[in-house]
């Protein structure tokens, strides 16, 4: 995995996160580079595990699961023993370790209610090194701040490469090959149209006219998972705000519509909408930084807040 990008493969990074499946014609017609620039840089990142290729399902669709937002109290020195235990979870979809040093906010997608009930009144409590969590349930998740791109793309190169909004469609009856096509994507979003064919038991054109349906139904959003301090963002700030429930519809669209907003949700409990807001900027944090902060306290970390990528799992 990189430690480092240039200011080009932070480009090809930035387009990947606003259109994981993206040919590498696209990419190059959208960023003014040629195909063969694209494919020689972009490769290698792929290969190396800088970057990976997902696919997150959308709840609303699939009415058993349980997406769920927990902040985790824990003992500072087992905190990145705590982080790596979570992230390992196939249910996991991301992991962050907050700034206060103490704290680990988590998003889980849980199958049904048992899982639920195995994590928070199980798992966590048989945890020695957790203190104390609390559970938020994500009501909404508002897409339009899946836009981000670190201010790295043009609004006009991002529109080259994200489809027009106008294209969305209800979400479409499931049929038997979805879950199929769902979990290969999920192994690997930018598999080939043939090996999601052979994985769901059609044909490629069958496979590729579904995965167009399910992307218009907002059944699923493809992702790429990457170090977002490779794009520059070396620290994000993780609000938590109380939301009049007449203005939340309002609120959260206006945050999910800012450029240096990449996650925006509705949840359960006195604080309704949840962000995540990475600066735009090339300068790391330091650990006495007040950056990636959440209503919480205790003292500095050692060493800087970080995010914990699940190796199998959605961003």
């Amino acid at each position: 995995m990189r430690q480092m990008l240039d200011a080009t493969d932070r480009r090809i990074a930035a387009a990947l996160v606003a259109s994981p499946r993206a040919s590498w014609r696209e990419l190059a017609h959208g960023l003014g580079l040629s195909e063969r620039t694209v494919v020689r840089r972009v490769t290698p990142l792929y290969a190396d595990g800088t970057l990976r290729a997902t696919a997150v399902r959308n709840p609303a669709c699939f009415p058993h699961l349980i997406p769920i937002a927990l902040r985790i109290r824990c003992r500072p020195n087992k905190i990145h023993q705590v982080a790596r235990a979570r992230a390992r979870r196939t249910d996991t979809v991301w992991v962050d370790i907050l700034g206060g040093g103490d704290e680990i906010s988590t998003i889980f997608f849980l199958d049904d209610p048992d899982a639920r009930n195995t994590l928070l009144l199980r798992d966590l409590p048989a945890t020695d090194a957790v203190g104390s969590w609390t559970s938020h349930t994500l009501l909404r998740v508002f897409p339009t701040a899946f836009r981000w791109t670190a201010g790295l793309l043009s609004p006009e190169e991002l529109d080259r490469l994200t489809p027009d909004p106008a294209q969305r469609t209800a979400p479409p009856a499931p049929l038997d090959i979805d879950t199929a096509l769902i979990t290969a994507l999920a192994e690997d979003g930018r598999a080939t149209y043939t090996e999601l064919a052979r994985r769901a038991g059609t044909t490629a054109l069958t496979a590729r006219r579904r995965l167009d349906t399910l992307l218009r139904g907002q059944v699923l959003r493809l992702a790429t998972e990457l170090d977002l301090a490779l794009l520059g963002a070396h620290a994000e700030a993780l609000l938590w705000i109380a939301v009049r429930p007449g203005a939340l519809q309002e609120t959260a669209q206006t945050l999910s519509s800012h450029p240096h907003v990449r996650f925006c949700a509705a949840t359960t409990g006195p604080p309704t909408c949840s962000s995540l807001s990475p600066p735009r900027t090339s300068t790391p944090c330091t650990p006495s930084s007040p950056t990636r902060s959440a209503p919480s306290t205790g003292s500095p970390p050692s060493t800087p807040p970080r995010c914990w990528r699940p190796s199998n799992a959605r961003v």
